[in-house]
């Protein structure tokens, strides 16, 4: 019978292990941590009885990718949940604009700004079930849907600060670039939309839903369905060479490159191993979790409503602020993202007291507190926030990196904002997930489609290393992406 070593259970460990074993693998999954999980971990981090999301908090693509409806993660037992507001971005004087399901009620909530919103968002969300199938995808691959693909590209490929003229007013401008932000990438280079294309996407076509209980809901539904084929799973133990797993079939490694380099040691392909431990991570993430009584009182009325909001002020200020960051430097005044998942899942707060989920884009390894960074990004607002703060926990970019090694210098993203990583990551190679070792492979977020696709890079790898073992006569057809 084929064995299958799976090194780290964050989601994408845990769907490469699912995906060999209903494959008929045998698969034994080992995490260096007392927890599953990974990313996809949830906890009373402030007061008891409110939970919050340790990392990953929404989740746009993950109802409908094919991971999660290959394996029925809803029949596991994982209920979506969605805000009535999807994402807002407030500006001063209690402006700002917001995006709903519908790409019409949007558009109609932006003035002069929601033709060009329309005009772009409303093709690309007709034809999100096809374009997700794309994107979610290596890069080098034979498109089924070219003409969908390159009407995604055609936006894609622009930089952030480009496509946003085309809405015309500063609070749809903001609206957009806010999302595309994510990145964390300098807004005026090549592709600097492709992340804020692909979000605001999937916002209108499936909404940015939450799961009810807490991220850790996600990976309890994929442990459902492991149960049930068999997957053996082994916690608080480090790999730390190929030669303590006991010659497998099949090692597949949800970890950093580097990380991947050193546990191949020298069997790893000089070559691959110098990109390996060259592989260029982006700026971290600072967060914190408030403990709010009686939620955050927002000027602008939308974000009141929504289950994401962006603060960063308009274009300018945005862009300013990621070249700051990239460059080492930190911002004055960071892009902020606040996460009020309990407007969509309220089993999540205790009465009138309500978990607020937020970080700030900060350079990588950020040694200092941004604490007050994020507390007056939103007290800016949000005034009369800090006289409603009951509770707060707080973790910086190294304790961020020692919670999970995979978040690198607080590197959240796993290296997305490098241009030349975003079409080849981690390497130049037909196989993105092969390392160079027989039979060992890399299933991290450093692969294609990257971070917040949860499971698509385990799940994408699995299927590649079956097909590599098993051969071009066995190789599994892509499976279709439906909507959830």
């Amino acid at each position: 019978m084929t064995t299958a070593v799976v090194v780290g259970s964050g989601p994408n460990g845990l769907a490469a292990a699912l995906t060999l074993a209903a494959a008929g693998v045998r698969v034994r999954v080992i995490e260096a941590a007392d927890v599953l999980g990974g990313g996809t971990r949830s906890g009373e981090l402030t007061l008891p009885g409110l939970i919050h999301d340790e990392c990953s908090g929404m989740h746009a693509m993950v109802p409908g990718s094919a991971f999660a409806q290959r394996f029925d993660l809803a029949g596991a037992g994982l209920t979506w949940r969605w805000a009535p507001v999807e994402f807002a971005h407030p500006l001063d004087g209690g402006r700002g604009a917001v995006a709903v399901r519908s790409v019409a009620g949007t558009a109609a909530g932006l003035g002069a700004g929601g033709r060009g919103w329309l005009r772009t968002f409303g093709p690309l969300t007709e034809r999100f079930g096809t374009i997700s199938q794309e994107f979610l995808q290596p890069v080098l691959h034979v498109p089924r849907h070219p003409l969908h693909l390159a009407l995604f590209g055609a936006y894609a490929g622009l930089p952030a600060t480009v496509l946003a003229r085309r809405f015309r007013t500063p609070e749809a401008r903001a609206l957009f670039t806010g999302v595309a932000v994510h990145a964390f990438r300098p807004l005026d280079t090549f592709a600097s939309s492709a992340i804020g294309v692909a979000l605001t996407t999937a916002a209108h076509a499936v909404g940015w839903p939450v799961a009810e209980s807490g991220s850790a809901a996600i990976r309890d539904a994929v442990l459902v369905r492991a149960a049930e084929y068999g997957v053996q799973f082994e916690t608080g133990r480090r790999v730390t060479s190929l030669d303590e797993l006991g010659g497998p079939d099949l090692v597949m490694l949800d970890t950093s490159p580097a990380a991947a380099a050193r546990i191949a040691g020298d069997r790893m392909p000089r070559h691959i191993r110098r990109a390996y431990l060259n592989y260029r991570h982006g700026p971290g993430v600072f967060k914190v979790d408030f403990a709010v009584e009686g939620g955050v009182p927002w000027a602008h009325e939308g974000a009141r409503s929504a289950g994401t909001v962006h603060l960063g002020g308009g274009v300018a200020e945005m862009a300013a602020a990621e070249r700051d960051v990239t460059a080492g430097r930190m911002p004055e005044r960071p892009f902020v993202l606040v996460g009020q998942q309990y407007l969509a899942d309220r089993s999540r707060s205790a009465g009138d007291v309500h978990p607020l989920y937020a970080y700030a884009h900060v350079p990588a390894g950020f040694s200092g507190d941004a604490t007050e960074a994020i507390t007056a990004r939103i007290e800016q607002f949000a005034p009369g926030f800090r006289e409603r703060i009951r509770a707060m926990y707080v973790r910086s970019t190294t304790e961020l990196s020692r919670h999970n090694e995979n978040y690198v210098a607080g590197d959240v993203v796993t290296g997305a904002n490098d241009p030349w990583q975003l079409l080849f990551r981690p390497r130049a190679a037909l196989d993105p997930y092969a390392t160079g070792v027989p039979g060992v492979h890399l299933c991290s977020a450093a692969t294609p489609p990257g971070a917040g696709a949860h499971g698509m890079c385990g799940y994408n790898a699995a299927r590649r290393a079956l097909a590599r073992l098993r051969g071009p006569a066995r190789r599994p057809e892509a499976d279709p992406t439906r909507l959830a």
